[in-house]
């Protein structure tokens, strides 16, 4: 599908202020696989993609849960997490989209997950840094990105789970176990 169709199906789901979110995710996905050799064809579609189930219904969206294969631990876990797996499972029955490191940086764009791929990275750290956002800590992990890829998403990750610290919110584990791969990498001490 190319990216004009793409960009249609995608309006037709989200409420113009998550659009417009969508397009500042698309051009940092594109700058940053630009940066760090990424395929920026599969940056950008997955970008376009990365919120398509963001405004499905709860029900719909456990159901898909349910009956996708998807990880049972994501029912407890924070609803806010289900549109990235969800979103995945959607785009391919939906949009036709059959390439599968597209498919996981959609899945993974939200909680991360240990030994990310490089689009997997690309695609969580656009949405994190992408200009329409602005809270504590996106300048720094935006100065971090035009360093270091892996610096900047370790940073990302970090300041995600100290938020959710702060508000005494549930962690899914792979996001944990992404920051763990992280520090373990940085430190020298990955285990393969």
């Amino acid at each position: 599908m190319d990216k004009t169709k793409a960009l249609e199906l995608v309006k037709q789901q989200l409420p113009e202020k998550r659009y417009i979110h969508t397009l500042g995710v698309v051009q940092s996905a594109k700058e940053l696989a630009h940066r760090y050799g990424v395929d920026e064809d599969k940056a950008e579609l997955a970008a376009i993609y990365h919120d398509y189930a963001k405004y499905r219904p709860l029900d719909e969206m456990e159901q898909i849960i349910k009956d996708d294969g998807l990880p049972a631990d994501l029912l407890t876990a924070n609803t806010e997490l289900w549109h990235a797996p969800v979103g995945a499972v959607l785009v391919r029955r939906e949009a036709g989209v059959e390439d599968e490191e597209i498919l996981s940086a959609i899945r993974y764009h939200t909680s991360g997950r240990a030994q990310m791929t490089e689009l997997e990275k690309v695609i969580y750290l656009a949405d994190y840094i992408e200009p329409g956002r602005s809270f504590p800590g996106v300048d720094e992990v935006r100065e971090l990105a035009a360093r270091s890829l892996d610096e900047a998403v370790m940073k990302a990750i970090a300041n995600t789970i100290a938020f959710l610290m702060s508000k005494q919110q549930t962690i899914y584990p792979d996001t944990f176990h992404a920051y763990n791969d992280f520090a373990m990498h940085k430190g020298g001490h990955r285990n393969e």
